[in-house]
């Protein structure tokens, strides 16, 4: 069932109101993964092909063709694990990296950091605080 002019209205305001709340998570969120699957395999091949380099240059005692293929399966493995590298976007105020935040171009005023306790200084500064406390009330 199709959503009404209303719904489809309704939701366009929510994407807006998460893409500038949260580009990072909106990005996050837009991205597809069609393209991973070509690289795990191209990964998979580079790894195998690598792996029987490995294995005849042993079995033959030619080291050097060894190496190629632990080269091979090593690059093959980075390839996996290393995402695909996204273009910068054009933001309102600068550029959008590839971590969704936006870097001020030079001259631009930055807005300044939130400064305070409590809920808005994030999960890392809370976890500081109550390391700092334990180590104040002497190791407890």
């Amino acid at each position: 069932m199709p959503l009404s002019e209303y719904e489809q209205r309704v939701l366009e305001q929510m994407e807006r109101a998460l893409t500038s709340d949260d580009p990072r998570l909106a990005n996050t969120l837009q991205s597809t993964g069609r393209g991973n699957a070509l690289r795990y395999v191209l990964s998979g091949a580079g790894v195998v092909v690598g792996l029987l380099l490995l294995v005849v240059g042993a079995a033959t005692s030619r080291t050097w063709l060894g190496a190629i293929g632990f080269v091979l399966m090593f690059a093959g493995v980075v390839f996996a694990f290393l995402g695909p590298r996204k273009k910068q976007q054009e933001g309102p105020v600068g550029v959008v990296g590839e971590d969704g935040t936006v870097q001020t171009p030079h001259g631009a005023r930055k807005p300044p950091k939130r400064q305070g306790g409590g809920r808005s200084g994030g999960f890392l500064a809370r976890l500081e605080e109550r390391w700092e406390n334990r180590r104040n009330e002497g190791g407890r």
